[in-house]
């Protein structure tokens, strides 16, 4: 790959060119997404929802900021406070939340369980902050306030091994949409680890006896399993060959014992919840950036900011377009038209730029015939068609 295409690939300057995203001196490290950004976004939010949703997970959302006391309970002060921001309310010290794990521990704290109701999958879109250096941040890539699509799953120890396997099927559907090949790396024991020994060589060995039970080829990654437990970490291959770390999947006997987890047995005694900490994406802004440059702005069609430019020849022919902007969004279609009055090959040519996938050119022709000469970006004109014609060959895109 040329040192040209890899400058033509950058998210940041395809996410300005696009009219995705911006950074600001005003806010460092926290990306301001512009309109056509949160539709890459929602899409991106909506295949997660749908799928977990499919999959048994229940929705949750914990609050942006808590009391110190509970960052000391959890570990995180101890082991992460300098990434952390915090504040003063009510004359009480408060954290912005850098993970949501220790908020998911206190949903499932709330009421008393049985061991019927495991597993418990809770799912959550959480806005997380963390403090990076300024000389550290990249665009999309390296923020600090992102968005994890995390979820903790409560498991008994029984359902260990069955979970971890739902969820690398899971991890795995997600990428295959996506096309990414990956790598995988088992993570193990830091020297600043909490609990014992033994416990953390059993997680251990539960993770890699999932990962040599399916056949996965993965490299041993010593001393950078996170503070509180081992973990399975994803690296996925972008279209340049490049290699980024996104999905992870942790096995946690800490988190439940520091905060006291609890669900009653068959034998109708108190016993200990594993966790199972894991995410997929590791944050929206990250895949986003990745995806960017993985496509290079040119979205499949279902990801696509617009999916259809509708381009009027001249100004007669603008109420006709519009009339087609409305057909086309009750299909689900997301359109926008170039009412300007400029040359049709000018906004060809701008909409090519865009990486419409499909343009709708209307002329004094198409307006008679109630059709359209529709355009296919990389392939040019496809033909003449009429509107009905038009709309089941961009739906059958959509639905692929």
């Amino acid at each position: 790959m040329s040192v040209q295409n890899e400058i033509e690939k950058n998210h940041r300057k395809l996410g300005q060119e696009l009219e995705l995203f911006v950074s600001m001196e005003e806010a460092p490290g926290m990306p301001f997404f512009l309109p056509k950004g949160m539709v890459l976004r929602n899409e991106l939010e909506a295949f997660w929802k749908k799928e977990h949703q499919k999959a048994g997970y229940y929705e949750i959302r914990t609050p942006l900021m808590m009391k110190q006391d509970l960052w000391e309970q959890s570990g995180h002060w101890d082991h992460y406070h300098e990434n952390m921001y915090f504040s003063n309310v009510d004359e009480q010290k408060y954290a912005i939340k850098p993970m949501n794990c220790p908020g998911a521990l206190l949903i499932y704290k709330s009421k008393r369980r049985s061991y019927r109701e495991l597993p418990i999958r809770y799912g959550e879109l959480g806005l997380v902050h963390r403090h990076e250096l300024s000389g550290s941040l990249s665009g999309l890539l390296r923020v600090r306030s992102f968005t994890q699509d995390d979820a903790h799953i409560f498991v008994r120890e029984d359902q260990i091994h069955s979970e971890l396997q739902k969820v690398l099927d899971l991890i795995h559907l997600f990428y295959r949409k996506f096309g990414f090949q990956y790598k995988v790396e088992l993570s193990t024991r830091p020297e600043n680890f909490m609990g014992s020994v033994e416990l953390w060589e059993k997680a251990e060995g539960d993770l890699e006896s999932v990962l040599l039970e399916r056949k996965v080829d993965f490299q041993i990654n010593s001393g950078d399993g996170a503070f509180y437990g081992p973990k399975i970490d994803f690296h996925i291959l972008d279209s340049l060959g490049r290699s980024w770390q996104c999905g992870t999947v942790q096995l946690d006997f800490q988190m439940p014992e520091k905060f006291d987890c609890e669900y009653i047995g068959e034998d109708n005694k108190a016993r200990r919840p594993i966790l199972i900490h894991r995410a997929i994406y590791g944050s929206i802004e990250r895949l986003m950036a990745i995806l960017i440059e993985h496509y290079g702005g040119d979205f499949p069609f279902w990801l696509a900011p617009v999916q259809v430019k509708v381009l009027p020849i001249g100004e007669a022919h603008q109420k006709f377009a519009y009339e087609l902007k409305g057909q086309l969004e009750l299909e689900g279609i997301r359109v926008d038209v170039d009412e300007r009055i400029e040359k049709i090959g000018l906004k060809i040519r701008e909409a090519e730029l865009q990486k419409i996938p499909y343009m709708m050119v209307i002329g004094d022709r198409e307006m008679k015939s109630n059709s359209i000469a529709l355009r296919k970006r990389k392939k040019g004109n496809v033909g003449v068609f009429e509107i009905g014609e038009a709309m089941v060959r961009i739906k059958e895109d959509l639905n692929e």
